[in-house]
C-alpha cells in the first residue's frame, strides 16, 4: 500500500521535538509511577476492600493484581503499535492517555468488598494496561519521528530516566497516599493524565509515515493469545500445587505454556503468509533490530526478577534487622534503593549522547558487562550487609543499566523503516515486558527451591526452641516459602501473621515478644534466603553476559534510510529554514 506522507512543514515548528519529548516523558512517568505506587499500597488496598492478602485462598488475587497489568500490556503492545502505523501514532497515543486516565477514575471508584472487589480491581487494571500499551508502543515511535537520528539517543535516554524516576516517586507516593486512603493511589493519576491528554491533543501532530492497510486479525489474535497463555502459565507456576512448593507440575500450567508456544508458532506461520502482516518478520533480518531486541529481552530477564528479590531482601530481612518496623519497610526499601535510580539517571542521557555520536554497540555492551559484574559482586555480601559498600554496587548496577538502555533503544528504532516504527516499538516493549514476568517466575522458583533446602529445619528448630507447640511448628515449617516472603513484602511481620493470636496468646510474654520482634524472623531466614539468592544472582549475571554478546552482534552504527524517512527528515529540516527566510 502507498504510504501517507508526513504533514506539511507549517504544522510543526523548530521546538516541536521538545514538545514531543516533554509530553511523552509525562506519559512514561505516569505509567511507571502507577505501577510502583500500587505495589507499595497493596496492603492498604486489600484492607480497604476487606480481603486478607495472607490468606492462601486470596493469593491468586494478589498475584493477578501484581502481574495482570504486565501480562495484558505484553500481549497487546505490538498490536496497538501496528494500529498506530496504520491510523496514526499520535492519534493512538492520545487515545492511550485518555484511556489510562479513565481507567484510573474507575479504579478509584471500586466499591465492592472482598473477592468481588479484588476481581474488579484486577479487571480494571487489565483494562488500564491497554491504555498503557497505547502510550508505550507509540511514544518511542513518535520521538523517533520527531528527532533526527543524531539526537535520538539523548531523547530516548531522557525518556527512560522518567521511567526510573517515576518508579521511585511511585514508591514514595504509594507509601504516603495510602496513609490518606487507598483510592488516592489511583486518583493521583487523574490530574496528570488529564493534563497530558489535553496537551497531547492540542500540540502533537501526525508527522510520521502512515501506511493504509487492513488489520491482520488472525495475526493479532494468535500473537496476543499465545503470549497471554504463555505468561499466564508462568504466573500460575508461582502458586503451590498439591505437595509441590511451585506449580510447574500443574497440568493447567503446562497446558498454558505449551498451548501458548504452539499459538505463537502458528502466529509465525500466519505472518509469513498474509499480504499485510501485523508484524513483518523480515525486520528480524536487520541485524541491529534483531540483536537489539535479543539484548533487550535477556537484560529484562536478568534484571526484572532480581529487582523484586532485592525489595524482598530489604523489606523482609535487612531493614527489620536494622530497627525498621515491618509496616514501614516498603517505603524505606524504595529510599534505600535510590543509588540504583541515581546511577541510571546520571548515565542515561550521557550514554544517549555518546551513542548518537559513536553508535550503540560499545556502550550497550559495556553496560551489560558492568551489570554482570555487579550481580557477581553481590554474591560476596552476607544477608546482613554493610549498606554503603552495597550502595556503591547498586549505583554501578544502575550505571550499567543506564549505559545499556537508551543506546539499545535508539539502535533498534533507527534501524527500521519509518512506516514500521510503531510495530517495531511495540515489539521492543513486548520483549521488555515479557521478560519481567518470565524473570519473576524463574527467580521465585529458584529461591523457593533454595529456601526449601534449609528453611524448614531452621524454622522448626527455632519455633520449637521458643515454646511453639511441636504440631504448629511442624505445620509452619512445611508452609510454602512464598507465604512469608509475600508477608514481608507487603509490610507484615511474617511470624506474627503466621502464628496469630491463638498461638502467641498461650506463650510466655517474653517468648511471644521475641518471636514477633523485628530481628527474629530476619535472623531465622536471612542466611537461607541469601544462599537461595545465589542461584538468582548467577542466573542474572549469565543473562547479562549473554545480552552483552547479543549487543556486540548488532554491528556498527546503522540508520535505516529510505524515501519515507528522507522525506520526514526534509520536513523537519525545512521548518527552521522557512522561519529564517
Amino acid at each position: 500500500m502507498r504510504p501517507t506522507m508526513p504533514s506539511s512543514p507549517g504544522e510543526v515548528g523548530p521546538r516541536y521535538k521538545w514538545v514531543v519529548l516533554s509530553n511523552t516523558t509525562i506519559g512514561v512517568l505516569l505509567a511507571s509511577l502507577n505501577g510502583t505506587s500500587l505495589m507499595i499500597a497493596l496492603p492498604v488496598i486489600f484492607r480497604g476492600i476487606h480481603l486478607d492478602p495472607l490468606d492462601p485462598a486470596n493469593f491468586p488475587y494478589l498475584l493477578w493484581i501484581l502481574m495482570g497489568y504486565m501480562l495484558v500490556m505484553a500481549a497487546v503492545v505490538v498490536t496497538v503499535g501496528r494500529i498506530g502505523d496504520i491510523f496514526g501514532r499520535v492519534r493512538m497515543y492520545n487515545l492511550g492517555f485518555a484511556w489510562f486516565t479513565g481507567a484510573a477514575i474507575l479504579l478509584s471508584a471500586v466499591w465492592s468488598q472482598g473477592s468481588t472487589g479484588a476481581l474488579e480491581l484486577i479487571v480494571l487494571r487489565m483494562v488500564q494496561a491497554v491504555g498503557g500499551a497505547l502510550l508505550m508502543a507509540n511514544s518511542a515511535a513518535i520521538i523517533t519521528d520527531a528527532f533526527p537520528a543524531e539526537q535520538l539517543g539523548l531523547a530516548l535516554g531522557t525518556n527512560m530516566i522518567a521511567s526510573i524516576v517515576g518508579s521511585f516517586l511511585g514508591i514514595l507516593a504509594g507509601g504516603l497516599l495510602s496513609q490518606v486512603g487507598w483510592r488516592w493511589v489511583f486518583l493521583v493519576n487523574v490530574p496528570i493524565g488529564a493534563f497530558g491528554t489535553v496537551w497531547a491533543y492540542l500540540k502533537l501532530k501526525e508527522i510520521g509515515v502512515r501506511v493504509k492497510a487492513r488489520i491482520d486479525w488472525l495475526g493479532n489474535v494468535s500473537f496476543a493469545g499465545g503470549l497471554a497463555m504463555l505468561l499466564t502459565g508462568v504466573t500460575y507456576a508461582l502458586e503451590p500445587y498439591g505437595r509441590s512448593l511451585t506449580g510447574w507440575g500443574n497440568p493447567f500450567v503446562l497446558e498454558m505454556i505449551f498451548g501458548g508456544l504452539a499459538l505463537l508458532l502458528i502466529f509465525v506461520l500466519i505472518e509469513s503468509k498474509v499480504a499485510e502482516p501485523m508484524f513483518r518478520l523480515s525486520l528480524f533480518r536487520i541485524r541491529a533490530f534483531s540483536a537489539g531486541n535479543a539484548a533487550q529481552f535477556l537484560s529484562a530477564v536478568g534484571r526484572g526478577g532480581f529487582q523484586f528479590m532485592l525489595m524482598i531482601w530489604f523489606q523482609g530481612i535487612w531493614l527489620p534487622e536494622h530497627g525498621y518496623d515491618f509496616t514501614v519497610t516498603p517505603l524505606w526499601a524504595g529510599v534505600f534503593m535510590i543509588p540504583f535510580t541515581l546511577g541510571f539517571v546520571l548515565m542515561g542521557p550521557f550514554a544517549g549522547i555518546l551513542s548518537d555520536r559513536h553508535g550503540a554497540r560499545p556502550f550497550a555492551t559495556a553496560g551489560m558487562l558492568l551489570s554482570a559484574g555487579m550481580f557477581a559482586a553481590i554474591l560476596a555480601f552476607p544477608a546482613d550487609f554493610s549498606y554503603w559498600p552495597f550502595a556503591v554496587v547498586m549505583l554501578l548496577l544502575g550505571v550499567g543499566n543506564g549505559l545499556f538502555a537508551s543506546p539499545n533503544t535508539s539502535s533498534i528504532m533507527n534501524s527500521v523503516p519509518a512506516r514500521h516504527r510503531g510495530a517495531a516499538s511495540g515489539m521492543r516493549v513486548t520483549f521488555a515486558n515479557a521478560g519481567m514476568p518470565l524473570s519473576m517466575g524463574l527467580f521465585f522458583t529458584l529461591v523457593v527451591f533454595g529456601l526449601n533446602s534449609s528453611v524448614p529445619h531452621a524454622m522448626l528448630a527455632g519455633l520449637a526452641a521458643h515454646g511453639v507447640p511441636a504440631a504448629v511448628a511442624a505445620r509452619l515449617a512445611k508452609s510454602p516459602p512464598l507465604g512469608y516472603l509475600f508477608a514481608a513484602f507487603l509490610g507484615y511481620n511474617p511470624l506474627k501473621s503466621l502464628l496469630g493470636p491463638a498461638v502467641l496468646g498461650h506463650l510466655p510474654a517474653h517468648q511471644a515478644a521475641l518471636l514477633t520482634s523485628r530481628a527474629y524472623f530476619p535472623s531465622l531466614i536471612g542466611p537461607s534466603f541469601k544462599h537461595a539468592l545465589e542461584l538468582v544472582l548467577v542466573f542474572a549475571a549469565a543473562m547479562s553476559a549473554i545480552a552483552a554478546l547479543a549487543s556486540v552482534l548488532r554491528g556498527e552504527k546503522y540508520i535505516h534510510e529510505d524515501e519515507e524517512s528522507r522525506a520526514q527528515k526534509e520536513l523537519l529540516a525545512a521548518v527552521p529554514a522557512r522561519r529564517a527566510s
